[in-house]
């Protein structure tokens, strides 16, 4: 097995500019008088770019080497809508399809996957899109305790006939895979051992990031794990909120390294963030952003090659108000896909030339 994949989503449209502050451009100033985040807040990362102050756990992982920052992720001709342009990046579509199998999925097309439990993703939270296919059998366990209580109660009826009827035979051993699977899955979270750290508990992220790093630590042989924090939707009074679940992200992550590296197992994990879109360029009249496009993404792990990737987006060539893309994001999908479990995917895109991103 290759190593697996832990995906963070960030719901709503992170805030790119905010995020990895081009903070010598006299241009970002001007574009948010009143949003901006002021230069002595900046943890500068070179003479042009660094991180929101609140993204300062972040720096641990920087300095050693083993996270790196995505810049200008998005896609040609982008959508502005939350639920479309979602569905295309947890499905690495074109803007002009419409496809129903996730992307993580996809790269397995044609690819038997080994027994195991009988699970090779885990959601824990509600979108299991980016796994949603006929080459992967995922569960989506957004309550641990729940699902281990669920999973200690199936069986009962398990001996039911089914009296020579082919379908009811087949739902029957369809069941009982199920059933298996969830068991074997409740076993190894149960002997696995708790976080040598606690997560937070503000956002449903830390139980969710708990579960992962339980998974990871029982050696769960499951090629994807995926997690969410909401709330980036900020078209009004932004920096408040925005800074808040920066600070809980980068927090959590940070925790999330340690936890791993003292489990033994951060060189066989890679965390990447997406969200759906980044925000406007300009801040709008409620000291928030509007749905925009591009927004820089981050990559983390014990095998990932740190340091800032691609090219930061211009600020004065805008189309539409917003910025334009340096790297189509399937090109990071391709590049994971081949990093993590040695699968050659091109997402539609012609021979996509893979970034240098993992060892």
């Amino acid at each position: 097995m290759g190593r697996t994949l832990l995906l963070v989503e960030l719901k709503g449209g992170n805030d790119g500019l905010n995020t990895l502050v081009p903070y010598a451009d006299p241009k970002y100033r001007e574009l948010r008088p009143a949003i901006g985040v002021p230069r002595e807040r900046v943890v500068q990362l070179d003479e042009r770019v660094g991180l929101h102050e609140k993204l300062l756990p972040l720096m641990e992982s920087w300095k050693a080497g083993d996270l790196a920052i995505l810049q200008g992720v998005g896609y040609p001709y982008p959508n502005r809508s939350h639920f479309r342009s979602i569905e295309i990046w947890d499905t690495a579509s074109a803007a002009s399809q419409t496809l129903s199998e996730g992307w993580v999925a996809q790269a397995f097309n044609g690819t038997p996957l080994a027994k195991g439990i009988g699970v090779d993703c885990v959601v824990a939270d509600t979108n299991a899109l980016p796994s949603t296919g006929p080459s992967l059998r995922t569960i989506v366990m957004q309550d641990a305790e729940n699902f281990l209580d669920q999973a200690g109660a199936i069986g009962a009826g398990s001996g039911m006939s089914h009296d020579g009827n082919p379908a009811l035979a087949h739902l029957l051993a369809v069941r009982n895979e199920i059933n298996a699977a969830a068991a074997g899955l409740r076993d190894r979270l149960r002997a696995a051992p708790a976080p040598a750290e606690a997560y937070g508990q503000e956002f449903l992220l830390g139980r969710q990031l708990d579960l992962a790093t339980r998974l990871l630590a029982a050696k769960v042989p499951v090629v994807a794990i995926k997690v969410a924090l909401g709330g980036f939707d900020t078209h009004a009074n932004q920096a408040p909120t925005h800074e808040r679940l920066l600070s809980f992200l980068a927090t959590n992550l940070a925790i999330l390294r340690r936890n791993l590296i003292a489990a033994g197992r951060w060189q066989e994990v890679v965390v990447a963030t997406y969200s759906e879109f980044g925000r406007r360029a300009r801040q709008n009249a409620s000291a928030g952003t509007d749905h925009g496009t591009s927004a820089p993404h981050f990559v983390l792990g014990g095998r990932v090659k740190g340091g800032l990737h691609g090219v930061y987006p211009s600020l004065t060539d805008l189309q539409d108000s917003d910025l334009l893309h340096t790297v189509d994001f399937r090109r990071v999908f391709a590049t994971l896909a081949q990093g993590c479990w040695g699968q050659s995917c091109d997402f539609g895109l012609r021979q996509p030339q893979r970034l240098d991103l993992l060892v």
